[in-house]
């Protein structure tokens, strides 16, 4: 018994955790923007020399995304199928038609913005969208069964999708790309596994729940620390087209509304259970910036502005879900908790 409530409460931190990170970076970002592009700008020697820590950075980065990352849930994905197939074709086969029909409509003609809104918008979180999920009183026991396979699939599916959205229209060295990807993500994955692994066997299941919360709250500031690295080694060719900053914001504010608009179909087309809407609305608008923002770095070097549209993407992303996750608790007032039917008098 004794047991079972250190595992909630543990559960309870790490939603409150992943809260502080979500609230933590809305503010993080917009300062290491405008640290970046300001020291990029008066001290463009610093900016120069810091271009030479991002690659350690986006390894840093990618580790520590990897270490968070607990695969035991998929043992439970045969009891859900039906749901995870609703969410799986949701998040890597309509949303990425509908990102690549936003990405040609707002920058079509500029390929470097129209590689970094797709890629913005391809990928779902595997992370935070769960702490929302729980804010709005959604099935967070079958999310957690969603991040490893999300995980999965847009490792697997990233190299596939930059050869058929972006491949075409780039000079791109696919093969290239594919091998520098592989070393690159199999490493860190890897070693993140490993001393996972290590850790857990030499601290115990219990000492070693703090581990995870405690990288997860690095997270945050090695993202922050990257994007003010990179708009400083960047600054000229940002600041110069910093004019399309406000249309990469509007581009990204009409596909949470789509979103939700397809979450509202979808759910109501398949009888989802309130849990359930609200699960499938999370998954299906949290994007996976940190992640992604690393992967293009390694497979689209020297590619500055698809970079800030990964991570102007997330100054959007928060306030959404804030939104969306009060709208839900709104709503889920004329909800009984237990069965998502509304409540009536008798």
């Amino acid at each position: 018994m004794r047991h079972r409530a250190f595992r909630r409460s543990a559960r309870t931190e790490s939603f409150q955790l992943k809260m502080r990170i979500g609230s933590g970076l809305s503010v993080l970002l917009p300062i290491a923007i405008l640290l970046g592009l300001g020291t990029g700008h008066s001290f463009p020697q610093i900016g120069s020399n810091l271009g030479a820590v991002i690659d350690p950075l986006v390894l840093t980065l990618l580790f520590l995304v990897f270490f968070e990352m607990r695969f035991s849930p998929l043992r439970k994905a045969s009891d859900h199928l039906g749901f995870l197939s609703l969410a799986w074709v949701s998040n890597f086969i309509v949303i990425p038609a509908l990102a690549w029909v936003l990405a040609v409509l707002f920058f079509g003609s500029q390929p470097a913005l129209y590689a970094g809104l797709l890629l913005y918008l391809l990928f779902p979180c595997t992370d935070w969208f769960l702490a929302f999920t729980r804010i709005a009183g959604g099935d967070v026991a079958l999310g957690s069964v969603l991040i490893p396979i999300n995980l999965i699939s847009q490792l697997l599916l990233f190299p596939i999708y930059l050869g058929l959205f972006i491949g075409s229209d780039t000079s791109l060295d696919l093969i290239g790309i594919g091998k520098t990807f592989g070393q690159w993500f199999l490493i860190p994955l890897l070693l993140a596994m490993s001393v996972r692994f290590l850790i857990s066997k030499l601290l115990g299941p219990d000492r070693f729940e703090a581990i995870p919360r405690l990288v997860g709250s690095l997270v945050p500031w090695t993202l922050s620390v990257l994007v003010f690295c990179i708009f400083s080694f960047h600054s000229p060719q940002l600041v110069i087209h910093s004019q399309t900053f406000p249309l990469i914001l509007l581009a990204v504010f009409m596909f949470f509304v789509l979103t939700w608009l397809m979450g509202e179909f979808f759910a109501r087309s398949f009888r989802l259970s309130r849990p359930k809407h609200i699960l499938f609305s999370m998954t299906t608008t949290a994007r996976n910036s940190p992640l992604v923002l690393g992967l293009a770095t390694i497979a689209l070097p020297d590619q500055p502005l698809v970079y800030a549209v990964l991570i102007i993407g997330m100054l959007v992303e928060f306030p959404h879900l804030t939104v969306l996750s009060r709208l839900f608790l709104r709503e889920g007032r004329r909800f009984s908790p237990s069965e998502g039917h509304p409540v009536t008098s008798t």
